[in-house]
């Protein structure tokens, strides 16, 4: 039995999420940063919803594939 290669569908996954994860990170450590300096934690739970909230969405984006344009027949590819 030879070993599955990789869909279409999963590549588009694993893309989204290698270009959502630094984005994600950087949001994280800004909220761990504000804690640092003293900002109440109560605040976390209004800082991180609209991180995670974005992310969701932009990865959402990327594994749906909207940076690709979609074929237009007449087009110049034709």
């Amino acid at each position: 039995m030879e070993p599955s290669l990789p869909t279409n569908e999963s590549r588009d996954r694993r893309r989204a999420t290698l270009y959502v994860v630094p984005f994600l990170a950087l949001g994280l450590v800004n909220l761990a940063t504000l804690l640092r300096w003293g900002l109440d934690p109560l605040w976390a739970f209004a800082i991180l919803p609209p991180i995670l909230a974005v992310t969701v969405v932009a990865w959402v984006a990327f594994c749906h594939g909207f940076d690709r344009r979609p074929h237009q027949p007449g087009g110049p590819n034709e």
